[in-house]
């Protein structure tokens, strides 16, 4: 049994990988809104929350270098290593979080996203300060708030309507539990 899921793991991994580098494709149309949407967070937080955070970790850190290597974007210096570093965190922290979670539900789900993109953009926000320094022309307050948070709002957006979206759909179709007792709470409050 152990052996069968490590497999399952294994083959979901690399699915969400191909996912992660094809979809900046449709979104990087228009660079601008590319970069808003942020394609290659959203299989690796599934990635994290589905096959768990050590599958999360590595996909999320080897996908921008992948990427890079095939198509010549991100650019290596300092946006993929940056990102290399963000997206293993947001995949680590997603599993890790949702995993450790009382219930597996909705909300364990929103808590684990939203604790793992926090994580993450402070992951990022330290490697780009260790790539471009912090001085005069290096990486500044202003920067990070714009590129973590501002700039990304359409994105983390459409995070948080998606990928809940995903986890249910397939909590139907019986591929991911949530916890019956929780259901069960949730059901009285709807």
């Amino acid at each position: 049994m152990v052996k069968k899921r490590n497999i399952l793991n294994m083959t979901l991994a690399a699915m969400f990988m191909a996912i992660g580098i094809v979809l900046p494709f449709f979104t990087g149309q228009v660079p601008q809104i590319g970069k808003m949407l942020l394609p290659m967070h959203i299989p690796v937080l599934l990635c994290g929350l589905i096959c768990g955070w050590q599958y999360g970790l590595v996909i999320g850190f080897v996908m921008p270098f992948l990427r890079y290597s095939m198509f010549g974007m991100p650019v290596l210096f300092p946006t993929g290593t940056a990102m290399a570093f963000e997206l293993a965190t947001y995949g680590m922290a997603s599993g890790l979080f949702y995993s450790r979670s009382r219930w597996k539900c909705i909300i364990s789900l929103y808590r684990s996203m939203i604790a793992a993109m926090l994580a993450g953009r402070i992951v990022w926000a330290l490697a780009q300060m260790v790539l471009l320094g912090t001085g005069e022309g290096g990486f500044t307050l202003q920067m990070f708030m714009a590129n973590a948070f501002i700039n990304a709002v359409p994105g983390i957006v459409l995070q948080l309507v998606l990928i809940p979206g995903v986890m249910a759909a397939l909590n139907r179709t019986g591929f991911v539990q949530f916890s019956k007792k929780t259901a069960k709470i949730q059901n009285m409050e709807g």
